[in-house]
């Protein structure tokens, strides 16, 4: 799946009992978001940016949550030293990861940022 067909679909609510994506279904869909890491613990996804400013952050933020709310899907949002913007998707009530979190990867991945 590439990163256009994951925009292209939409956050499903995970049900009780909905399960975590396998190691190779991990894999795949991180192939389509090549900006994007697996942390160490294999439950998360991860993307860094260094912005131009504080306030670039805090566009970038509020544009990330209207996705997330629109979503129904929200990522841990970071801001350290500024400017240095990290943001971790996993799904919290899997323990791990679904397809909703490489969704909203995708989706993030078409704001435009100012970097420094």
């Amino acid at each position: 799946m590439s990163a256009n067909e994951l925009t292209k679909k939409k956050c499903v609510s995970c049900e009780v009992g909905a399960s975590a994506l396998t190691s190779d279904q991990i894999r795949t869909l991180l192939s389509a978001l090549p900006q994007w890491t697996l942390c160490s613990d294999n439950k998360r996804i991860r993307r860094e940016w260094r912005v131009r400013d504080f306030m670039t952050a805090l566009d970038f933020f509020s544009r990330i949550a209207q996705i997330a709310e629109s979503e129904d899907h929200h990522p841990d949002l970071h801001l350290v030293g500024y400017r240095n913007v990290s943001i971790e998707i996993w799904t919290h009530a899997v323990g791990g990861l679904t397809e909703n979190d490489f969704i909203l990867a995708a989706k993030i991945d078409e704001l435009p940022v100012e970097l420094k």
